[in-house]
C-alpha cells in the first residue's frame, strides 16, 4: 500500500472512530464516514466493501499490534526488554486497550459488540495458546487444553469488560496482577 492509500485509510479509520465516540455503530452510515473523512464514495469503497469490513479491518489493525510478539518502546510504555515474558505481554495488551479506550468503550457498548468481541477473542485465543500455555506450561493433564484456552480467553474478556465498567481505574499492571493470581493456579 502506498503512502497516499495509507493516508486515506487512516482518514477513514479516524472518521469512523470519531463517529463511534458520538453514536452507536448501527446508526453510523457510510455517508457519514465519507463526510467525516472528506473523501468520495468510490474512494471509501475502493478500501472497504461494507461498514462491517471497516470494523473488521480496524480491529485487525488494532489487535495485530496489541498482540504483537515484538514488544517495542512506545509513548506510554516500554516492554522491549521483556520480549517473550507472558506477564509483560499481558500488561502490554492492557496498555493498548487503555490507550485506545475511546474506541474500545465505543465498540464494547455498541450493538455490534459481538462482532468486535469475536475478533478480540480470536487474537486472544492465539495469544493464550502460544504464550500462556506454551511459555508457562500446563501441568494438569486432567483439564482438556481446548477447555482451558476457552476458560482463560473468556476470563480475560470478562476482566476487560469489568475494567471498562470501572472506568479503567486500575493500572494495567494492577489488572494483570489480578488476572495472573486467578489464572496461574488453573494453569499449574
Amino acid at each position: 500500500m502506498d503512502r497516499r492509500q495509507q493516508k486515506t485509510r487512516d482518514a477513514i479509520f479516524r472518521a469512523f472512530t470519531e463517529l463511534l465516540s458520538k453514536k452507536s455503530y448501527t446508526k453510523i452510515t457510510v455517508q457519514e464516514i465519507i463526510n467525516e473523512a472528506n473523501i468520495g464514495r468510490s474512494t471509501f469503497y475502493a478500501h472497504f466493501e461494507t461498514r462491517d469490513e471497516l470494523l473488521k479491518e480496524l480491529c485487525t489493525d488494532l489487535f495485530t499490534h496489541v498482540f504483537s510478539q515484538t514488544l517495542s518502546s512506545e509513548h506510554t510504555h516500554d516492554f522491549s526488554a521483556s520480549a517473550g515474558d507472558p506477564g509483560a505481554m499481558i500488561v502490554h495488551i492492557l496498555y493498548h486497550l487503555r490507550d485506545n479506550r475511546k474506541n474500545i468503550v465505543s465498540l464494547l457498548s455498541c450493538e455490534s459488540s459481538e462482532l468486535f468481541l469475536s475478533y478480540f477473542k480470536q487474537y486472544l485465543r492465539e495469544f493464550v495458546t502460544a504464550h500462556l500455555l506454551a511459555e508457562l506450561g500446563q501441568s494438569s493433564g486432567t483439564i482438556p487444553e481446548e477447555f482451558l484456552i476457552n476458560h482463560i480467553t473468556c476470563s480475560f474478556i470478562g476482566m476487560v469488560e469489568w475494567w471498562v465498567r470501572q472506568d479503567l481505574k486500575q493500572s494495567p499492571e494492577e489488572l494483570a496482577g489480578y488476572f495472573e493470581q486467578v489464572i496461574l493456579p488453573v494453569i499449574h
